[in-house]
């Protein structure tokens, strides 16, 4: 059982598909992560040694921004857009769609399972 910042990766996957369950590393950064740190990208977790592993693990804790640093980074960018008011931000502020989606239908991902109409909807019907 291979721990990479704090991230505990799956055994019998190949080590190129997972090192993706690490937030922040896609599919092509663990490919390049690899490479750079001279691992076979074929070999699974289970199979890896300890030199390998620590490779690995200095390589992305040095070189990355990751999990909880990347998720504070993310969360301050969407509050530098809040309080300068930009639109992006008032969008975040409004829980609508941000990249320029439609919103008379087919926001409900954003929004939830709301209509916005007066007799349609999923709500349930109160008790008198």
């Amino acid at each position: 059982m291979v721990r990479i910042a704090g991230v505990t990766i799956p055994d019998q996957k190949r080590i190129e598909f997972a090192l993706p369950y690490i937030y922040g590393i896609g599919l092509s950064m663990s490919r390049k992560i690899l490479e750079s740190s001279k691992v076979n990208k074929s070999k699974t977790t289970k199979d890896l040694t300890a030199e390998e592993v620590s490779r690995i693990r200095s390589l992305i804790e040095h070189d990355y921004a990751i999990e909880g640093e990347l998720r504070r980074q993310v969360a301050s960018n969407i509050k530098r857009l809040k309080e300068i008011k930009s639109y992006r931000g008032t969008r975040h502020l409004r829980g609508l769609p941000v990249r320029g989606q439609r919103t008379r239908t087919n926001s409900r991902t954003r929004r939830g399972n709301v209509r916005r109409t007066t007799t349609s909807g999923k709500r349930k019907a109160e008790k008198k």
